[in-house]
């Protein structure tokens, strides 16, 4: 299993898994009716803060750092 680290530090084009998401709990309740929610997949589009990440069909710009990841190695 992969070590947890903040959205923000994986490279871009990578996939993650979400693995936990913090902050006040209408933030952490908005992200997840945007599809951003423990166990989603996502791919990092640009690194940085802020971050552009696809999550579904759609793509999220936001800062990262309350959000921890698991990268995934997926077959191409």
């Amino acid at each position: 299993m992969y070590d947890l680290i903040p959205l923000e530090l994986i490279p871009a084009g990578e996939w993650a898994e979400v693995a936990e998401v913090g902050g006040e709990s209408a933030w952490v309740g908005r992200l997840a009716e945007m599809g951003l929610r423990q166990g989603s997949r996502i791919q990092l589009l640009q690194s940085g803060r802020p971050c552009i990440l696809r999550v579904g069909g759609g793509r999220l710009s936001l800062r990262g750092d309350q959000i921890l990841v698991r990268r995934l190695a997926l077959a191409s």
